[in-house]
């Protein structure tokens, strides 16, 4: 189920711009923003398309980022009537590369990597198969038969940051990462950009779990509560997270504290079960992580492809502000002002802190 957001959907026009500029391209690698997916491994028409994606740690069932990537994948089974294969790796990601293999060796084309952190192991395993096209989510093209499906969380990190500090009547707000490396940190640079375009003099508690590298603040719920929990304490008013499963931690903390919270990645008031805390989840920023994985899939079939990198952004809808609950809804105004000014150029939103 596709949330209520604000802006206008362009991903089917992205989708056939990535066809026809494979087409002119040829394939070759280093674009930022023009072609996705493959060239030799491109399926006989009448073969069986068969994908296979390989979930970060956490796996299927966080409510968040892995979830998302499997939206994708479940729509290539239903609109593409694909045969799907997936994943998940060993607690500490170790087995990534495995599992790679695993699906190359069954015989599956595309193969989806979910999380920078399949990074390397891509490359490898783009090595050994030649003849398979993959994909990486959150990680740049580093093959010819690689392509990097990437995003703009700091611009959609900014709209939450806006929504936030319009909300915090104090201007005291919080921000939970998950892993303190240079992707969350986009998060953390958006969001703070954003309070700060509101109320220049807001405070800004920042926490995160584990130091980069230690992938286990993904899913390490307890700790995210506790480092909510202080916030709330310290008197934060709403609290963002960009931590994966972890954010099932933050929810909790605003409950107790009958407080607010931001859910990222998916529309989480809808992928949270528990009806307590759906009611504490003022908006999501969303990452189009289902798009990017359904359109790199549709784009091979196509034929389209790989060897550079596809951007999803607020120009084309690949981020943005969930409305679900409606609690956004009277700051539509400042939130498309918001959106406007970036796409056009006129703010420049910060990726690094």
């Amino acid at each position: 189920m596709l949330s209520k957001r604000f802006g206008k959907t362009a991903i089917g026009t992205l989708a056939g711009a990535m066809l026809l500029a494979a087409a002119a391209c040829g394939g070759g690698g280093g674009g930022t923003t023009a072609s996705t997916a493959p060239s030799s491994g491109a399926p006989q028409e009448g073969a069986a398309l068969k994908v296979g994606l390989a979930f970060d740690v956490g796996g299927r069932g966080d409510k968040s980022f892995n979830d998302a990537a499997y939206a994708g994948l479940e729509k290539a089974k239903t609109d593409l009537k694909a045969e799907i294969k997936e994943l998940s790796p060993a607690g500490d990601g170790s087995n990534r590369g495995d599992l790679l293999r695993q699906l190359a060796d069954a015989g599956y084309n595309p193969i989806i990597g979910v999380g920078f952190a399949y990074g390397e192991d891509i490359k490898k395993a783009a090595t050994e198969y030649p003849e398979i096209q993959f994909a990486v989510v959150d990680s740049a093209s580093n093959a010819p038969n690689v392509t990097g499906l990437l995003f703009a969380e700091e611009q959609g990190s900014y709209l939450a940051g806006v929504a936030a500090a319009t909300k915090a009547k104090s201007g005291h707000v919080g921000f939970v990462g998950g892993v303190e490396n240079d992707l969350i940190k986009k998060f953390e640079a958006g969001f703070v950009a954003g309070v700060k375009s509101v109320k220049s003099d807001a405070k800004i508690d920042i926490k995160y779990l584990t130091p980069d590298g230690d992938f286990s603040g993904f899913k390490a719920p307890d700790k995210g509560k506790v480092a909510a929990e202080k916030m709330y304490q310290d008197g934060a008013e709403i609290v963002y997270h960009a931590s994966g499963d972890s954010g099932l931690g933050v929810f909790q903390a605003a409950a107790a504290a009958k407080k607010k919270a931001i859910g990222v990645d998916s529309d989480q008031r809808l992928t949270v079960k528990e009806a307590d805390l759906q009611s504490v989840i003022m908006t999501s920023m969303i990452k189009r992580v289902d798009v990017g994985v359904f359109e790199f899939i549709k784009a091979f079939q196509g034929g389209a492809k790989g060897g550079s990198n596809v951007t999803y952004d607020l120009k084309v809808d690949g981020v943005g502000l969930a409305t679900t609950g409606g609690e956004i809804d009277d700051l539509k105004a400042d939130i498309d002002a918001a959106r406007e000014k970036i796409v056009s150029g006129e703010i420049q939103v910060p990726a690094k802190p």
